[in-house]
C-alpha cells in the first residue's frame, strides 16, 4: 500500500515536472487570457439573432471573434457545468454532478484551466463566479490552487435577498451598488494591475446575472417594453414523451414570487404562470442581460486602454442555456436544446473570426486555450481543440455534442448531431429505461418525440451506436444494455 506521504511527494513531483514542461514549451510572446463567464446566459444576444436583445458590447466582441452557433455544455446546472469545463473532463470523470460536492475532494489530482496557466508562469486571478462556490473551498477563498493572486469576494448593497424574494426588481441605483457592478470594479482593478505587470495573465470575470432573481438597475428595464415580448407558443411536454424524465417542476423559479398586480397582496406562483407573469420574467431576463452587456463593455474598454488587447485572447462563455417558457419551462435543469445550448465567443490574436456551425462542447475550451498559448495541457482532457475552427481550416473534429442530467435515479445522456437530438436515460445498473428523439431540422422546438415510431427503429439504433462511440467519460453508458 502506498503511504499518504509517498503519494503527496509523488504528486508534488509530478506537478513540478508538469510546470517545467509547460514553461519549456510556451512561446516568449505568450498571450494573455481574459475569461468572461456569464451565469445562466443563453444565446440571447443580437449577435445570435435575437431582434429585441440590446447587447452592443457582446455583439461587437462577436463581430471581431468567432461566434459558435452550436456550442453545448456538459451539464445544465452551474456547478457541474463549470467544474467540467474548468477540468476539461466530463462530470462523471471529475465526480461533480451536484451543487454540494467539492471538486478537490473527489478529484484531488485535478489541474484546473487557470491552474495550468499558473503552473506555466502566468499570473492568475478571478473575481465573481468562475467556479461555483459550492464546489470549491468556500465563497471567500474559491479554489486557492487556481489563483496566484488570492481570491477576494465582493458583494452588492441594494440587491440583497428581499422578503418576499421577488423574481425581478428594477432599482434606481448605481451599477456599483449591485454585486455585478462590484465584480466589474474589482475585475477592472485586477486587469489594470495585471496588464501593467511583467507576466502574461489569466483573468477570470464571472458575472452573476442573468441568474435569478432579476435585480438590476432600473435603466435596463426601461430599455424594453414588456408588451413587445412574444410568449412561447408551445408550453407543454412534447407529444409521445415522458415528462417525468425530460421536464422539471420549475422548482428554482418557485423559490421567488411574482410582483403583485396593482392593489393586490404578494403571493407565490400558482401552478399556471399567467401571461403577465411570463412577461415579467422575460422582461427581467432581458434587462439583466443588457446590464451585464454594459459591464462587459466597460471591461473591454479598459482592456483596450491598457495596451494589452492585441495580445489577449478573450473567451465569453455562458454556463448553460435557459428556458423562457418553451415546454412550460423557466430555467435550466433539462437535457433539451434550450438548456443545453450556450453562447460561446472566442477572439484570439491573429485569427479573423466569423460564425462557426461546428458542434462544440464546453470541454473544448480548455485544450483550445492551451494550444493558443503554446502550453502543454494535462493528458487526461476529454475535449478537442477548436483552433482549426478559428483558423477557418475546417470544422471541429466532433461529430456530436453530449449533455447529461440526472432525474428519477437515471442519467439522461443527450446527444446533439447536426440533425438530431437523441437522449437515453440510463439507470445505475446500466439499463436504458427511456429514449427521446427529435429531428431538429423540421422540429427545432422539440414538440414531438419520434423515438418510439417503428419507422425510426433503424435510426434509433444507429444513433444509440453513435452515442456509445462518443461515450468517453459517460460511465453508466459504457456498460449499458437495453431494457
Amino acid at each position: 500500500m502506498i503511504s499518504t506521504h509517498t503519494f503527496k511527494f509523488s504528486l508534488a513531483l509530478l506537478l513540478i515536472v508538469f510546470a517545467s514542461s509547460c514553461a519549456a514549451t510556451t512561446r516568449p510572446d505568450r498571450p494573455n487570457i481574459l475569461f468572461i463567464a456569464v451565469d445562466d446566459l443563453k444565446p440571447l444576444t443580437g449577435s445570435y439573432g435575437d431582434k429585441l436583445a440590446l447587447t452592443p458590447s457582446i455583439d461587437a466582441l462577436a463581430s471581431s471573434g468567432t461566434l459558435y452557433m452550436r456550442a453545448y455544455v456538459q451539464y445544465p446546472v452551474c456547478g457541474p457545468s463549470r467544474s467540467s469545463m474548468l477540468t476539461g473532463v466530463r462530470p462523471e470523470t471529475n465526480g461533480v454532478l451536484d451543487l454540494k460536492t467539492r471538486l478537490r475532494d473527489v478529484m484531488p489530482e485535478a489541474i484546473t484551466l487557470p491552474e495550468m496557466f499558473k503552473l506555466a508562469g502566468y499570473e492568475t486571478a478571478a473575481v465573481g463566479k468562475i467556479f461555483d462556490p459550492r464546489n470549491v473551498d468556500s465563497r471567500q477563498v474559491d479554489d486557492p490552487a487556481s489563483w496566484s493572486i488570492p481570491y477576494k469576494s465582493v458583494s452588492g448593497k441594494v440587491d440583497k435577498k428581499s422578503n418576499p424574494n421577488f423574481v425581478s426588481r428594477a432599482i434606481n441605483a448605481r451599477d456599483t451598488d449591485f454585486i455585478d457592478g462590484q465584480i466589474n470594479k474589482r475585475g477592472i482593478e485586477l486587469l489594470r494591475a495585471m496588464a501593467a505587470g511583467n507576466k502574461p495573465f489569466f483573468l477570470g470575470i464571472g458575472y452573476k446575472k442573468p441568474h435569478l432573481p432579476f435585480v438590476v438597475p432600473k435603466r435596463f428595464f426601461d430599455l424594453y417594453d414588456a408588451s413587445a415580448f412574444e410568449l412561447e407558443t408551445f408550453q407543454r411536454a412534447p407529444s409521445e414523451s415522458d415528462a417525468s424524465y425530460i421536464l422539471s417542476n420549475n422548482n428554482e423559479l418557485r423559490t421567488y414570487w411574482p410582483q403583485p398586480a396593482d392593489g393586490r397582496e404578494p403571493a407565490a406562483y400558482d401552478e399556471e404562470i399567467t401571461e403577465a407573469q411570463q412577461r415579467e420574467i422575460i422582461h427581467g431576463y432581458y434587462a439583466a442581460v443588457s446590464f451585464v452587456d454594459s459591464l462587459i463593455g466597460d471591461l473591454l474598454a479598459v482592456l483596450e486602454e491598457s495596451g494589452a488587447a492585441d495580445n489577449t485572447i478573450i473567451v465569453l462563455w455562458g454556463d448553460h442555456g435557459f428556458h423562457l417558457g418553451d415546454h412550460g419551462m423557466w430555467g435550466k435543469h433539462t437535457t433539451m436544446e434550450e438548456a443545453a445550448r450556450h453562447p460561446l465567443i472566442i477572439r484570439a490574436p491573429g485569427f479573423a473570426g466569423g460564425s462557426s456551425a461546428a458542434l462544440v462542447e464546453s470541454l473544448d475550451i480548455y485544450p483550445t486555450l492551451a494550444e493558443l498559448a503554446g502550453v502543454e495541457p494535462p493528458a487526461n482532457l476529454q475535449g478537442v481543440s477548436l483552433v482549426p475552427t478559428l483558423a477557418n481550416e475546417g470544422t471541429s473534429s466532433r461529430e456530436v455534442a453530449i449533455t447529461q442530467y440526472k432525474r428519477r435515479g437515471a442519467y439522461g445522456y443527450s446527444m446533439r448531431t447536426h440533425q438530431y437530438r437523441y437522449t437515453e436515460w440510463v439507470t445505475s445498473d446500466s439499463v436504458t429505461v427511456y429514449r427521446d428523439l427529435y429531428d431538429m431540422t423540421i422540429d427545432p422546438g422539440e414538440t414531438k418525440n419520434i423515438a418510439a415510431d417503428p419507422a425510426n427503429e433503424q435510426l434509433v439504433n444507429s444513433l444509440a451506436a453513435l452515442l456509445r462511440k462518443n461515450g468517453t467519460g459517460l460511465n453508466r453508458l459504457n456498460m449499458g444494455k437495453d431494457k
